[in-house]
Formats: C-alpha cells, sequence, structure tokens
C-alpha cells in the first residue's frame, strides 16, 4: 500500500476517513503531486472476498472487522426496539458494504440546502453529479460518461419478478421510469448499481486506488483517530492509535474530517467542539461552542411487506447449496448472475397526491425473502427456503430528527445514538400511506397472480391501527443517517460553512453526510461522493499559491 513508510511527521493535507468522501478528497488533494496528503482509516483494506462480490454486503452486513456496527437507543415509537446502524469501517466505508444504489436526488432536495447554504442548488451540483459518472446507459444531457465512479444500468440482469412488479406499479397509474436520475425522478424503476464488470464498485475503488501509487499519498488503514489538536482554534493536528501505539501529525494546510454521519460529530465532540455543557460534564476543554454538533439527525425508515409466490424467486438461487454453487461459478468464471447485483433490484419513487411536487415515497422490490428471523438481524444470504419477494418503502422527506452524542471521553466509546423515528404526526401518516400503497400494488392484477399468500404482516393486520402496530414492530432503518453537522450561511444554525468549514476554528473542514442540511430524496452515497467533489475544488481554490 502506497505510503506507509513515514518519511515526515507534517502533511499538507490529512483526511480523517476513507469513505465515499474521503476517498475522493485523498484522489483529489494529491493528483498535482505538490501536496502531501496523509488518509487515516479506522478499518482495513477493502482487499476482501465479500467486499469486492456486490451480494456480499449480505455477508459483512454483522462483520465486526469492517462495520461499526451501532446500535441506537430503544425507540418509543417503535415498540422500544433499538434500530442497528451498520456503518463501513474499511477503505470506501459505507460505500464497501451498502446496497450499491445510486441516486443522485431530487432537485429540489438542493434548493432546500442553498435556502441555507449558498451555492448548493441543482445548477450547482448537478454538473458534478455528471462529471463524476461512468453510467453505462451512455451520454446524454441529463447523464455523463467517462468520469471515475461507475454506475451501472442492470436492465439485462434484473430478475423476471422485477417485471411483474413494474407492471404492477403501471397498473397502479405508476409510470416505468427508464432513468429516475435524468429529466424525471418520479415512477418505478429498475434501479442503477455502482459496479463495474461485475464487481462492486465503491468510493475506494472508484477514486483511492488509482491514486494509491502516488508517492505524496500516504494511507494508513486500522488507524483510529482519537482526537484533533488545536492552537489558538486553529486545527494543527490529529492524534490516532494502531493497536496500543499512539501518533501524533501535525498538518500544515487543512485537516478534512470525512468521517460520516456518526464519527465526524463524535470526534468534533472529543475534540472540544460541540455543546458546550456535554462537553464540560465530560471534562473535556471546549474549543468552540457549537451546540449543533450532533444534532439535526435525519434518516429513512423503511417497512417492508414479505410475500410467498408461486413461481421461483432469487431464494431458488441463493438458499440450496446447489444454487449457490451455481451462483458462486457464475461469479468466479464470468462475473455475472445474480451475485453481482444488489437484492433491491427495483423500485422507484412516488407522490401521493395533487398537492405534492416531489416524490413523497422512494419504493423498494427484492425478488427474495426473509421471514425466519426478526427485521434487522436476518441473514441476508439465506433466504427463506421457499419462494417469495420483499416489496418496501420509506418517506423521502422525514420531519423526524434525532441527535447524538459523545457518552465519554473516552474516543473507543461508541456516542449514544438517539434517532427519534416517528417523532412527527406527518411521519406516522405517510408510513400509514406507504402501507396502503403497498397493499394496492399486491392486489394488483400482475403480482396477484404471483402471489400465494402475504407473509408480513399477514392479511390479518388491515386496519388503520393494525397497519401502524405492524410499522412499529418491524420498521426499520434504511440506513441513510446524516445532517449531524449541518451547513449554513448562519453560524448560529449551523455547523459548517458553504464551503464546508468548521465555524469558529480554523484549518478544519467537514466533507461528509454530516453536512448535510436535510436529507436527500433517495440513496444518500451519491450525495456524499458529489459533497467529496466539491470540497475538493474548495480546498484546492482557497489553498492556491
Amino acid at each position: 500500500m502506497a505510503g506507509l513508510a513515514f518519511n515526515h511527521v507534517t502533511f499538507d493535507y490529512i483526511i480523517v476517513g476513507a469513505g465515499s468522501a474521503g476517498s475522493v478528497l485523498a484522489n483529489k488533494l494529491s493528483a498535482s503531486g505538490r501536496d502531501s496528503v496523509l488518509l487515516l482509516e479506522a478499518g482495513p483494506n477493502d482487499n476482501r472476498f465479500f467486499v469486492r462480490m456486490p451480494l456480499g454486503y449480505g455477508k459483512v452486513y454483522y462483520d465486526e472487522k469492517v462495520n461499526w456496527k451501532y446500535q441506537t437507543e430503544p425507540v418509543d415509537a417503535l415498540s422500544n426496539r433499538p434500530s442497528y446502524w451498520p456503518r463501513g469501517k474499511v477503505l470506501g466505508g459505507s460505500s464497501s458494504i451498502n446496497a450499491m444504489v445510486y441516486v443522485r436526488g431530487h432537485p429540489n432536495d438542493y434548493q432546500e440546502w442553498s435556502n441555507v447554504a449558498s451555492g448548493w442548488a441543482w445548477s450547482n451540483v448537478e454538473p458534478v453529479f455528471k462529471a463524476m459518472e461512468d453510467w453505462s446507459g451512455g451520454s446524454n444531457r441529463y447523464r455523463g460518461t467517462g468520469g471515475p465512479l461507475s454506475v451501472h444500468d442492470i436492465s439485462a440482469d434484473a430478475h423476471p419478478l422485477c417485471q411483474s412488479y413494474l407492471k404492477a406499479a403501471q397498473e397502479c397509474q405508476i409510470p416505468f421510469n427508464p432513468d429516475y436520475n435524468a429529466e424525471s425522478m418520479e415512477g418505478a424503476a429498475l434501479y442503477q448499481i455502482n459496479t463495474r464488470n461485475g464487481l462492486r464498485a465503491s468510493s475506494s475503488v472508484c477514486y483511492l486506488h488509482p491514486a494509491m501509487h502516488r508517492p505524496n499519498l500516504s494511507v494508513k488503514t486500522e488507524a483510529q483517530v482519537t482526537g484533533i489538536g488545536f492552537k489558538d482554534k486553529v486545527a494543527s493536528g490529529v492524534s490516532y492509535q494502531i493497536g496500543g501505539t499512539h501518533n501524533v501529525v501535525k498538518a500544515r494546510r487543512e485537516i478534512i474530517l470525512c468521517a460520516g454521519a456518526i464519527n465526524t460529530p463524535q470526534l468534533l465532540q472529543l475534540s472540544g467542539i460541540g455543546p458546550a455543557p456535554l462537553l464540560r460534564n465530560l471534562g473535556i476543554d471546549v474549543v468552540h461552542d457549537s451546540p449543533l454538533v450532533g444534532r439535526n439527525l435525519q434518516d429513512h425508515l423503511g417497512a417492508d411487506l414479505v410475500c410467498r409466490t408461486n413461481v421461483d424467486s432469487l431464494n431458488q438461487q441463493l438458499r440450496p447449496w446447489s444454487g449457490r454453487l451455481k451462483a458462486g461459478l457464475q461469479f468466479l468464471l464470468r462475473r455475472s448472475g445474480p451475485l453481482t447485483l444488489s437484492l433491491n433490484q427495483a423500485g422507484g419513487f412516488v407522490s401521493l397526491g395533487k398537492s405534492s411536487t416531489t416524490p413523497d415515497l422512494q419504493l423498494y422490490f427484492s425478488p427474495v425473502s426473509y421471514t425466519r428471523a426478526p427485521v434487522g438481524t436476518r441473514p441476508l444470504i439465506k433466504p427463506d427456503p421457499f419462494p417469495g419477494f420483499l416489496i418496501g418503502f420509506n418517506p423521502c422527506k422525514p420531519s423526524s430528527k434525532g441527535h447524538l452524542e459523545i457518552q465519554s471521553a473516552d474516543p473507543l466509546v461508541a456516542p449514544r445514538l438517539v434517532p427519534n423515528y416517528l417523532d412527527t404526526q406527518a411521519d406516522q401518516d405517510l408510513m400509514l400511506k406507504g402501507m396502503r400503497l403497498m397493499r394496492q400494488l399486491t392486489a394488483a392484477p400482475a403480482l396477484k397472480a404471483v402471489i400465494e399468500e402475504e407473509l408480513l404482516p399477514g392479511d390479518q393486520y388491515s386496519s388503520d391501527e393494525q397497519l401502524m402496530r405492524a410499522v412499529r414492530d418491524n420498521a426499520w432503518t434504511v440506513f441513510h443517517q446524516c445532517g449531524t453537522c449541518k451547513m449554513g450561511d448562519d453560524d448560529s444554525t449551523s455547523v459548517v460553512d458553504a464551503k464546508l468549514n468548521v465555524h469558529g476554528v480554523k484549518g478544519l473542514r467537514v466533507a461528509d453526510a454530516s453536512v448535510f442540511p436535510t436529507i436527500p430524496t433517495g440513496n444518500t452515497n451519491a450525495p456524499a461522493i458529489m459533497v467529496g467533489e466539491r470540497a475538493a475544488s474548495f480546498i484546492l481554490e482557497d489553498n492556491q499559491e
């Protein structure tokens, strides 16, 4: 791995976290060859079979070697259940363990961002999305090709059950959308995924690995950052440990935190930037009182229906040993077959009323089913022994907001996570409407023809009260945590400014999903990579000599 031999302990730039945005920054900031760059990642390298194999995320979902495996506080609105939050702890971060679905978001999302952080409108970010894409569907006025990030069209590979779903959606007046990342987002669709030649195309694969040979880029894996050092409110260095060895490195220009929506605010609080009362109570010296660090926590909450079918599903390819052997050989010999895809093969975005100008719900259709383990603990590579599918949704723009805070000055103690799911009536209403829409879809002729039985929650759940009970007992995160270091022009209502500088100090920026002022419509990985691209541009522009 390039740069592991340290010739000095001062670098121009120090990047904390090699995830979706951090890998981008490592590439862009080292590209000129003039500046020395250190990238610190708490997890190992990503040269692992189940990381590189697209469907391997079912295995790494619980693998503590590459996964932080966070657990929230019990949530009152979810029958007092905690929520399991897997987060990537590996080169590539969560882009190395996620379901790979690529969604830019809706133009209105970025208008919301621009309302509080100047320069983040759709007109500012759309060119960045186009430039970073290598879209297999071909270049057009909406999409880009030739960029570093591979985006694969699965139309030729999707399971046949997806066609039943798409037809049922049309029977429910939800039109087919061949490209939800183009002119319009709404409609039923096959999901685009970040793969290349049958392998996962994470941020580390697409951005970091091509830069690893550069002598001015040093990458340290299994390096747990424990704090940021300040001198007169200027970020001067970073402390980290590998095993029992403690190290300190200095930054000549800037430190950029790319540790994600949980670890970045945790590190800021540990380093003295956060709510002053909390920090003082834990014996941490306050560098800058920033009450919103760890606040504004947003996430997508999803709910599913599981149905047994009278036709084969992916269960028959992934459950029996014979099916696994065939799929394994397809993957190993030809980089083809179900192991090269995501389980989330179809879905889309829908508005629920004439007054809606943006999508209200994101839909999911997986030609595979799980009923033998509680939701959130199910083994993703061991589906039901009978054929089935999973159909689900999440509200696109939930209004409930949570928070996180450190519980100790010890950097190895996980922060306290309080998601506050379904904290507003509007979110509860959307979950109920989503459940009703799922029932409409499964009652449509195209899906009804292949359904033998609804297994979860089951036909006995029919009234509004019963369906909401099913939501409270079974809904779970869609793994889109964001917003905990909100950006904005007003330093009294945000943590970082529009160029991602941390308010109140110098030499420190944040570039990851924590800076999102509001949650995007859709999956968060593509917007996080875009933030990394823009952060690199800001940094290089501000540090021109």
